[in-house]
C-alpha cells in the first residue's frame, strides 16, 4: 500500500531553514510527480511546491518562490522541501503529497516560525 511518511518538521525562529523529508512506499517513485501541501490553523490546505518524477519540472507557490525548494532523490524514494528564510505565516502543518490516480497524503509534520 502507499505510504508516505514526512520528517523535519519543529519550532525554527524567523529567519531560520528547515528540511522536510518524505519517505515514499508502495509505488513506483519515479514515475510519479510528488508535492508538498501545507494547511495554516484556520485555512485552507495550499499547494506549496510541486516537482515531477524526475524532478526537472517544478512549481512553486507565489509565497515561497526564491525561499523554498523542493527535490527528490528517485534512488532512496524521497522527496524533500527545503524551506529558508523562514517565516511566521510559514506556520503550519506540511503534507507529502504523491500523485498517482489519486492523490495520497501523508499524515503531516509541525513547522512553526516564531520568536
Amino acid at each position: 500500500q502507499v505510504q508516505l511518511v514526512e520528517s523535519g518538521g519543529g519550532l525554527v525562529q524567523p529567519g531560520g531553514s528547515l528540511r522536510l523529508s518524505c519517505a515514499a512506499s508502495g509505488f513506483t517513485f519515479n514515475s510519479v510527480t510528488m508535492g508538498w501541501y501545507r494547511q495554516a490553523p484556520g485555512k485552507e490546505r495550499e499547494l506549496v511546491a510541486r516537482t515531477n518524477n524526475v524532478g526537472g519540472t517544478t512549481l512553486y507557490a507565489d509565497s515561497v518562490k526564491g525561499r523554498f525548494t523542493i527535490s527528490r532523490d528517485n534512488a532512496s524514494n524521497t522527496v524533500y522541501l527545503q524551506m529558508n528564510s523562514l517565516k511566521p505565516e510559514d506556520t503550519a502543518v506540511y503534507f507529502c503529497v504523491a500523485f498517482l490516480v489519486r492523490m495520497y497524503w501523508g499524515q503531516g509534520t509541525q513547522v512553526t516560525v516564531s520568536s
